[in-house]
């Protein structure tokens, strides 16, 4: 499969960036777009790299928050036959703290393509999405003073409102995960894939014994990681040491797995 990177914190190739991410999968015939950052960069960039999203046949939206699905509407604009797969709970407002609204637009959560997946589904031969249900908090989340309403007022982000994809192909189980809220640990511990891409939430880690420990328990597992956005490049850096399989994925990077 090819992974062109749309949107990402960072850039090598001189493409604009922003604090977001989207990813453009394709294989076996089928066109994905995982995630649509944070503003309408990702389908800029998606000229600009040759990748016509109008021939996107999957979309899916990791978690509920402006980074991933702030360019949504404008996918919508530019797409007029994919289903666009979001998770539970994922137009439920999203705060940074009590004041900063960090969720989705909320005109478009009766948009009719958008399709509400509250348990794992097979979208095509080994291609699923896996929910939140499948990753338990054993290990200590990502919350950093993140919150979401409740009828009862602002309360800790649970964060049930991610998901994840799942692609097996020759064997190999490929695992796309946007922020890794719920803790990459518990998602490594729990799915155990072959590759994982997405971010690990460590970018407000100290570089210290802690990330270390953090760093040593990814590098047991026999995984390529293709980390980015919420990871930190500093972070980056430093786990390099502890994980042999690491590398880091920026905007308009385009890779074979």
């Amino acid at each position: 499969m090819t992974l062109t990177c749309l949107a990402e914190n960072t850039s090598a190739s001189g493409l604009p960036t922003e604090h977001g991410l989207s990813l453009h999968i394709a294989t076996e015939g089928i066109n994905i777009l995982f995630d649509m950052g944070q503003t309408e960069l990702f389908a800029a960039n998606a000229q600009r790299l040759g990748v016509d999203l109008a021939e996107v046949d999957i979309a899916i939206l990791s978690h509920g928050h402006y980074d991933h699905g702030g360019g949504l509407k404008k996918f919508l604009e530019l797409n007029s036959k994919a289903t666009v797969y979001i998770p539970q709970n994922a137009f439920i407002p999203h705060y940074n703290g009590t004041r900063k609204y960090i969720g989705l637009d909320q005109s478009l959560k009766d948009d009719p393509r958008l399709v509400t997946v509250c348990d794992d589904i097979t979208l095509a031969d080994g291609i699923s999405i896996i929910t939140h249900r499948k990753v338990p908090t054993l290990h200590q989340p990502s919350g950093d003073g993140l919150t979401m309403m409740t009828p009862n007022g602002l309360a800790p982000d649970d964060f049930d409102h991610e998901q994840y994809l799942m692609i097996v192909k020759d064997g190999k189980r490929v695992l796309f995960s946007g922020c890794s809220h719920r803790g990459i640990l518990n998602i490594m511990e729990a799915m155990t894939p072959d590759v994982l891409v997405g971010g690990f939430h460590f970018s407000k880690l100290e570089l210290d014994d802690s990330l270390a420990q953090k760093a040593k328990a990814l590098g047991k597992y026999p995984c390529q990681y293709h980390t980015c956005h919420c990871t930190g490049t500093e972070q980056f850096e430093f786990m390099k040491q502890y994980i042999s399989g690491l590398s880091y994925l920026s905007c308009g990077d385009k890779i074979e797995i």
